[in-house]
């Protein structure tokens, strides 16, 4: 009896220590932000960041290997952005799942969580005079941001080149163009009045 007693006491402690081994947490990762570096202000400001008679665009790319492919995505995204100043349709669906639950003690708890979110988001604009200006790229995250502007007055007068337009039509546009800016100009306004 005494060795089934050392054998069970052996055998507990075996238990105990893999099960108090099972218990470790490991660190979670630490985060690269962007505050950890010196981006450019319109890195995280966007159009808000300049106060001339243009549009801007702010888009980024990351994690992709490839340095060219990266910067072309970066491009396409801060013209895409500019783009979404003009109009834009979106549809969105969000799914959030949450659950708690207690087995036995009272303060023992499982947690569980899950979010999917879809976003589809479609602009749809031709808009000849977009030049990315300015590109920064974060070294911590693999991530590279670019900037698109859209000069308002070459807008307007490459507006007048589309001849399939009518008048009115490119009138209109104009007038949308200059209302566009104003508003934006408006927030710029509010936004440095709070700062």
């Amino acid at each position: 009896m005494k060795n089934g007693n050392r054998y069970s006491l052996f055998w507990g402690l075996i238990l105990l220590m893999a099960m108090l081994g099972a218990c470790t947490s490991t660190p979670e990762p630490t985060r690269t932000t962007l505050g950890d570096y010196d981006p450019p202000e319109w890195v995280n400001k966007g159009a808000a960041a300049f106060s001339d008679k243009a549009f801007y665009g702010v888009g980024s790319a990351s994690g992709i290997k490839n340095y060219s492919l990266q910067r072309t995505a970066s491009d396409d995204r801060a013209r895409n952005a500019l783009a979404k100043v003009f109009g834009f349709w979106t549809k969105s669906l969000t799914k959030d799942y949450q659950a708690s639950t207690t087995a036995g003690e009272v303060n023992v708890s499982s947690e569980e969580q899950e979010v999917e979110a879809a976003i589809k988001t479609i602009a749809n604009d031709t808009l000849i005079g977009v030049e990315i200006v300015d590109h920064w790229e974060h070294t911590g995250r693999n991530q590279m941001f670019s900037l698109a502007r859209l000069d308002l007055e070459s807008f307007k007068k490459n507006l007048d080149r589309h001849k399939e337009l009518s008048k009115e039509v490119r009138e209109a546009i104009k007038e949308r163009a200059d209302a566009l800016h104003e508003e934006l100009e408006q927030e710029v306004i509010k936004e440095e009045g709070k700062s």
